[in-house]
């Protein structure tokens, strides 16, 4: 999907690890929640509550999912994040992201 409409975007941006991950958050008619993003070279560990859908527009990365091996990613790609987790990510070139959460029940 290209585009998205009817939905609400937040004007704030979430900024994280100095500005080299920032994201805008989306919220649609249902409910549901999206942030658009990008990631600047570097590593970083980050934590989950939901269940994580990252598509990577365009950049390079590789992630370390719990009890997993480090896996490269080069956009566009996807990848699952478990919910209540931690995982790391190696950016190596700046990546444009789109993640969606999956609410658990």
């Amino acid at each position: 999907m290209a585009e998205f409409n009817n939905v609400s975007i937040a004007k704030a941006a979430c900024v994280l690890f100095e500005g080299n991950i920032t994201s805008r958050s989306i919220e649609f008619d249902d409910g549901s929640r999206k942030t658009l993003g990008i990631m600047l070279p570097g590593e970083y560990e980050l934590n989950t509550v939901h269940t994580q859908i990252m598509d990577i527009q365009r950049g390079e990365l590789e992630v370390l999912l719990p009890a997993k091996e480090w896996v490269s990613y080069k956009g566009p790609a996807t990848f699952k994040v478990p919910a209540n987790s931690k995982f790391k990510l190696r950016v190596t070139s700046l990546v444009d992201y789109c993640c969606s959460f999956i609410k658990n029940n």
